[in-house]
């Protein structure tokens, strides 16, 4: 009797592909989305803003918003084939366009994603740096006055994000997750209300009387000359694109969520709640960051304030930022950890170092698995991501650079064209018709935010001056 018992105990504690039983809910996705979705991105829109204008800009924040909650709710039907609510499941983003669509495809969506999450997880060292030195040259201010020369290098504060990185990337799989996500998010909000406050206060308070605003954004002739609006104006709608681009880890959450109520209809109302927030913190943040510092908003909005007073709450949103960061990047680079670890073990089965889990009691935590290859490869690829972060510490070209990168492919041309398939919607009707217009627009900005972007980099390439303290 007793086997039977534990069988069924066993079976009641895994899903129906008989892997470890998923416990994602609607608060647990939402989060993991917030946690993708406010980035950094959110520190850039000030200036992307004032680069557009009150037209434009937040025109744009809203049509990407529609855009990206659409193209989820399109990717979020793909997690499971042929039936959306009683198909197979996908695990990645690779899995569900090798079930939707095949060939060639499976592999051009490899090399956007994780291309993309390199990319991203550099970003990220480099903001959070910025952040910690933000914090080290306002208390150095407040200590030693305003004329102080408070220099401050960037490079032992990426080791020092790098090394808790080290630690964190120890945890094994984005089930584990979660915990780190609600905090991520909780900071996300922290900081962007601490910027949001700020901005009003300069406003209210007559700092914004001598600020000059415009219907179309930087003045041609009185602020940049005409090619660098042009320039200006494509990495600005880069920088919003990337600003909302999550879809890189869509399938990976929707993978940690129970199987009932259905996961597509979690996602898709993850994905409403996430995109939603999110644009309403855009829209106010960059606006009111925008009518704060008009045509000359900074890159990032709070370093903006200057690093007087009120010092400790510029500090305190500088740490919030860190903190976000610190569990974004876990967020992006879980699913690159998974993808590599799973082909190594197929790869090497038979590799002892690859697949034997060692148990540790760790107190206070309980059994705690360990592996030799994940400890190796996961510590290696922080270092990496660490030393290229500390090559081109460049924020704001480099954002919209991945963002344009990645946001054709993975979140407009692979959801739609799988939607296309999977509904087998007929040549040159009207669904395909605006579909795919939908889609060309989308390349199109992809284009001219890429082209913006590199513009971008080699003008701060030309001003860099490597291992200058800053």
């Amino acid at each position: 009797m007793e086997p039977h018992s534990s069988t069924l105990e066993i079976a009641k504690n895994l899903d129906d592909d008989g892997r470890e039983k998923r416990t994602g809910t609607l608060v647990t996705a939402s989060a993991h989305i917030i946690t993708a979705v406010i980035g950094s991105g959110v520190l850039s829109l000030a200036w992307a803003i004032a680069q557009l204008g009150w037209v434009a800009g937040p025109a744009v924040l809203m049509a990407f918003s529609f855009i990206t909650y659409f193209t989820s709710t399109l990717l979020a039907d793909s997690y499971r084939t042929p039936h959306p609510v009683s198909g197979k499941r996908n695990y990645t983003y690779m899995d569900v366009v090798a079930a939707n669509l095949g060939g060639k495809k499976v592999q051009l969506c490899g090399i956007a994603q994780y291309v993309n999450l390199v990319g991203v997880t550099i970003g990220y060292t480099i903001t959070a740096s910025i952040s910690m030195v933000a914090v080290n040259k306002s208390n150095c201010y407040h200590k030693e006055g305003h004329a102080a020369s408070c220099k401050s290098s960037n490079y032992q504060y990426m080791m020092i994000f790098a090394a808790i990185q080290i630690i964190l990337s120890q945890i094994p799989n984005f089930h584990k997750l979660s915990w780190l996500s609600i905090l991520a998010a909780v900071m996300s909000f922290a900081y962007s209300s601490i910027g949001l406050g700020l901005s009003i206060a300069k406003v209210v308070g007559g700092g914004g009387d001598h600020v000059r605003t415009g219907l179309t954004g930087v003045q041609v002739g009185v602020d940049v000359s005409g090619q660098e609006k042009v320039w200006r104006t494509f990495q600005a709608i880069g920088d919003i694109a990337f600003a909302y681009a999550y879809s890189t880890v869509l399938i990976e959450i929707q993978d940690t969520l129970k199987s009932y109520p259905p996961e597509n209809k979690v996602m898709k109302k993850a994905s409403l709640a996430g995109v939603s927030t999110t644009t309403i913190f855009y829209v106010l943040c960059g606006c009111v960051g925008y009518a704060a510092f008009g045509n000359n908003a900074p890159g990032n909005f709070l370093t903006g304030f200057g690093f007087y007073e009120p010092f400790w709450l510029i500090d305190f949103a500088n740490v919030c930022i860190a903190v976000h960061l610190i569990g974004a990047y876990q967020v992006f680079c879980q699913p690159l950890f998974g993808f590599f670890e799973i082909k190594c073990r197929q790869w090497w089965p038979d590799s002892k170092f690859i697949t034997t889990e060692h148990i540790l009691n760790v107190p206070f935590y309980g059994e705690y698995y360990i592996n030799m290859f994940r400890l190796v490869w996961r510590t290696t690829y922080v270092i990496l991501t660490a030393v290229i972060a500390m090559i081109f510490p460049f924020f704001n070209s480099f954002l919209g650079l991945i963002g344009a990168g990645s946001f054709y492919p993975l979140t407009v041309y692979f959801p739609i064209e799988m939607y296309i398939a999977r509904a087998k919607i007929q040549r040159f009707s009207f669904t395909w018709v605006w579909l795919k217009i939908l889609s060309w627009v989308c390349l199109v900005v992809s284009l001219v935010a890429a082209i913006g972007s590199v513009q971008g980099l080699l003008t701060d390439v030309k001003k860099y001056k490597p291992f200058q303290m800053e």
